[in-house]
């Protein structure tokens, strides 16, 4: 079962990287391996209310497709749907192979190839597959588990206590009374969701997190839509948005208190003045020092408008039989609770790494340009942006990918390895936001450096002039 490439993952990465291999380098042979059984990764995975992007679409989607939906933010089933329309348009489908996890890679220099091992996560049968690459799209947290903190009396909770990422959806929450306890962009899209139809639903939050409201039909969009034909108008669109992220992002990072309160003048135009901005939407970190959250249409801060759902900052004392006791000494009933408090970060799936036969330690490593490891041979990793849409840096990497191939094969060469050369090159953690998943996960993922190429800086503008105009050639780079 040799290959050229392997591609792990079926999701939006992965799928991508596919369709630009079909576009780019029709001449390499490669495969899809998927874990789970259908296409989709987190889209597929995820079964909880409203599950949708919280980046809009004309970015989160491909270079290469367009988005025709009149939608800036869509639902699972609409992206799972242009999923499958890449998937057919591109002829990438009959090269999926499911419930395929890859549990071992092994990289033999001497042959310059990989060699995978794999099993079915249903029949327990293992497999070997080889190639000469391997690009890792397998997305970076835990697809068993979700993040659940340890909380004081859960057993002695008698309602239904479930995580969003194995949401039952033979769940019945009409005329139920709901505690959502998160803040994060899960809590803020099922909060809204199921609010019409439960008795109560409230939404229990440690500490705020940055939100705002966007409308979901974007006018200058449509207006270009209507007036180019669809190729162009989705560049142009594309392009207005990628560079308003940046100029939000950076005004976030260059005038913090500003912006902040700016956003918060955001917040009590949609919620008017009955609802008090502080505790509960007023963070007492800056604009973008974790992830911010977009709400459509501001649905969110209508369903506390109209008083359908409610807010509550607090830390929780106990669990109880008929509920959830609070430190400041309230009580909030429930009977069924839904802990949106986060993912577990697993790298590369949690498969094992070897060079030569020997373990091969991820966390040594320094990440070159965000998509190889320092010391390891032809693996490239499919990362997104932390401030922009996870798309945009994936698809940059396979246009830098489809240039390297390019190049390797032009000048027969048939290894590429990144190495650091700097002396002194200092260390910093791989995703620079201060939230919680992040930190629990420090000691499993990679490093950054603290200079370029090593460094991470979430720009858009500098990773396209880097990925796809500078040259592949780099004295970091070491071909083979």
């Amino acid at each position: 079962m040799n290959q050229d490439i392997i591609i792990i993952g079926a999701g939006l990465s992965g799928i991508g990287a596919a369709c630009h291999l079909e576009r780019k380098n029709k001449n390499k042979s490669y495969i899809i391996l998927e874990a789970r059984e259908e296409i989709g990764g987190t889209w597929s995975l995820f079964k909880y209310p409203g599950i949708r992007s919280d980046s809009d679409m004309y970015t989160f989607g491909y270079s290469f497709k367009t988005w025709d939906d009149d939608k800036s933010f869509a639902d699972a089933p609409s992206i799972l749907r242009y999923l499958h329309q890449a998937t057919e348009e591109y002829n990438v489908k009959e090269k999926i192979k499911f419930n395929q996890k890859v549990v071992s890679y092994n990289f033999d220099e001497e042959n310059n190839l990989w060699t995978l091992k794999t099993k079915n996560p249903k029949t327990k049968e293992e497999l070997e597959y080889t190639s000469q690459f391997i690009f890792n799209a397998s997305g970076y947290y835990n697809y068993d588990h979700g993040y659940t903190p340890e909380f004081k009396g859960l057993e002695d909770f008698k309602g239904t206590f479930l995580h969003p990422q194995k949401w039952d959806t033979s769940l019945d929450y009409k005329n139920k009374k709901v505690v959502v306890i998160g803040s994060g962009a899960t809590a803020v899209t099922i909060v809204p969701k199921i609010a019409q139809d439960v008795d109560t639903v409230t939404m229990l939050q440690r500490t705020p997190t940055y939100i705002a409201a966007l409308p979901n039909k974007d006018k200058i969009a449509k207006f270009i839509k209507r007036i180019l034909p669809s190729k162009i108008a989705h560049t142009i669109v594309r392009a207005k948005n990628i560079l308003a992220d940046m100029i939000f992002y950076n005004l976030c990072r260059k005038y913090p208190n500003t912006m902040k309160k700016f956003i918060l003048k955001g917040i009590k135009k949609e919620l008017g003045n009955d609802f008090p901005i502080a505790p509960h939407f007023s963070p007492n970190y800056r604009p973008w020092d974790q992830r911010f959250c977009l709400v459509p249409d501001g649905d969110f801060f209508k369903a506390i408008k109209k008083g359908n759902a409610n807010v509550i900052t607090d830390t929780i004392d106990t669990f109880v039989e008929n509920g959830i006791k609070l430190s400041s000494g309230k009580f909030l009933e429930a009977d069924i609770i839904i802990s949106a408090t986060g993912l577990k970060l697993l790298p590369f799936g949690g498969a094992k790494i070897s060079l030569n036969n020997k373990p091969f330690n991820i966390t040594k490593q320094f990440i070159y340009k965000g998509l190889m490891l320092s010391e390891l041979p032809n693996f490239f990793v499919f990362a997104g942006y932390t401030n922009a849409s996870w798309t945009l840096k994936s698809d940059l990497t396979s246009e830098y990918i489809s240039r390297v191939l390019k190049f390797m094969e032009k000048n027969k060469l048939k290894s590429i390895k990144a190495k650091v050369v700097e002396e002194n090159l200092g260390e910093l953690p791989l995703i620079n936001l201060d939230s919680g998943y992040i930190h629990r996960a420090k000691d499993i993922l990679p490093k950054q450096g603290d200079r370029f190429p090593w460094r991470l800086y979430q720009n858009y503008i500098l990773d396209y002039k880097v990925l796809r105009i500078n040259s592949v050639r780099d004295k970091r780079i070491e071909f083979r």
